[in-house]
């Protein structure tokens, strides 16, 4: 899959288009979520200011004594927020499949606010615990909330892209959204300095749980990999000036497998193409509320056809998808 060959949108052409631009523009998306479930997204309105903080505040923060990163650690296995140190987690466990523990460490930070309505335990407990922030680098916490802001916005006018590519109102998913347990996570992928374990990978193979995710891979990095439809383990490039896409499991639940969540991976490659090298990224978890039910969507189900999936709450399955994954 070269980059001309990766599907790039122009979320801007979209939101200035009239209502019959809008469909024609849903079309073309929704022929790429029944496809790969992947897609690039440009011009989509976060300001490169904005991305370029929080990118250096992450690098800086991952920079710091390993001692020092362990002073913002998650509190307990489990927990979701903070710090997570080097092979603590195995993302394809998620699936159930048997992993050793993946080559990466990350930062954690959940919603940055809880609302009134929210008295579940578990919520609480889970996707509303406290981020456990660390004291450096300077300007984290700023940088780090005011991208998570932005990413919340951008997610809630994907989703309206969404909504119009599967022929709903354009404003359909907003009730499910408005109160988003979404989480943001920093990974670095460290320098590898001996080889990997028998199957050791930076990310494991999995699907992502929630409605759909923003990545910021890092310029000219290799690595990411999904499954297109021929079977085949196919490259992702990162695209200049766009963030990627990738549909989650709710949603090819919320569209009875029209859409795919399409398996992803991490790998090492080879020394020669800065397989040893570090890599960081970013990646923004699009989740709906908490108490969100998942039903699968009439506009999605043809003549015929039957239903696949019974109801799942937004929260629980997240929180059962998470706990699976600790290595």
């Amino acid at each position: 899959m070269s980059k001309l060959q990766f599907p790039v949108f122009d979320l801007g052409a979209f939101e200035q288009a009239d209502d019959a631009g809008k469909r024609t523009l849903g079309k073309q998306v929704d022929d790429i979520c029944r496809s790969t479930g992947f897609l690039a997204i440009r011009n989509h309105g976060v300001s490169q200011a904005v991305i370029d903080a929080v990118w250096s505040k992450a690098q800086a923060f991952f920079d710091l004594p390993p001692e020092e990163k362990q002073n913002a650690r998650a509190p307990y296995k489990g927990y979701p927020y903070g710090y997570l140190g080097p092979e603590l987690e195995a993302l394809a466990k998620s699936r159930e499949i048997d992993s050793p523990p993946d080559l990466k460490e990350s930062f954690n930070g959940g919603p940055l606010r809880q609302p009134a309505s929210i008295t579940d335990p578990e919520a609480l407990a889970f996707c509303y615990a406290p981020t456990i922030w660390p004291d450096r680098p300077d300007g984290f916490v700023e940088a780090w909330k005011t991208y998570y802001a932005s990413l919340e916005d951008l997610a809630a006018r994907i989703m309206r892209l969404f909504a119009v590519a599967l022929n709903l109102p354009e404003t359909y998913f907003e009730g499910f959204i408005d109160a988003p347990i979404s989480a943001l996570r920093a990974l670095n992928y460290p320098e590898q300095n001996v080889p990997p374990k028998p199957g050791q990978l930076r990310a494991g193979a999995h699907t992502d749980y929630g409605s759909l995710t923003i990545l910021l891979p890092q310029e000219g990095s290799k690595g990411l990999e999904i499954i297109t439809p021929d079977g085949q383990w196919t490259p992702v490039p990162p695209v200049p000036g766009a963030f990627v896409i990738n549909i989650g499991d709710l949603m090819a639940r919320w569209t009875n497998d029209r859409w795919v969540s399409t398996l992803h991976r991490v790998v090492n490659p080879s020394p020669q193409d800065g397989g040893m090298a570090r890599r960081q990224s970013l990646a923004f978890f699009h989740q709906p509320n908490w108490n969100a039910e998942i039903n699968v969507l009439d506009a999605c189900l043809g003549e015929g056809e039957t239903v696949q999936y019974g109801p799942v709450l937004s929260g629980p399955y997240l929180m059962s998808k998470f706990k699976s994954t600790a290595a």
